[in-house]
């Protein structure tokens, strides 16, 4: 029986390019979970549900997600996301601060740390 590849989990708050970057890994043949823990106030539903072998936390400013998305929400808003994301960010492999990074620049990251 052959063993699963690693399983990757990602983070972040709204915004970050969670999305973006599990789209360009499992096309790329990666296992991924995109977990949507800034919206649970549970702060283990990132182990509960999914325990990845690898936890991968994108970094996002407010103004990049206000840039990005044009998100109508407010600073608390993010702040609240943040908060829900404490735990997984304590936990987390990796980190990735995507502001100043285009999606191409973000899988490079990625790709460079697994290898």
């Amino acid at each position: 029986m052959s063993e699963l590849p690693l399983l990757i989990g990602l983070v972040g708050a709204c915004g970050s390019g969670k999305t973006e970057l599990a789209q360009r890994l499992i096309a790329h043949g990666f296992r991924v979970r995109h977990i949507a823990q800034e919206h649970s106030f549970a702060p283990r539903m990132w182990q509960q549900i999914t325990n990845p072998d690898i936890l991968i936390f994108l970094e996002v400013s407010y103004a990049a997600t206000l840039k990005r998305k044009g998100f109508n929400w407010s600073e608390k808003e993010y702040q609240q996301q943040l908060e829900r994301l404490a735990h997984a960010h304590q936990h987390a492999d990796v980190f990735i601060d995507t502001d100043p990074l285009t999606p191409d620049e973000v899988f490079e990251r990625v790709i460079d740390f697994l290898e």
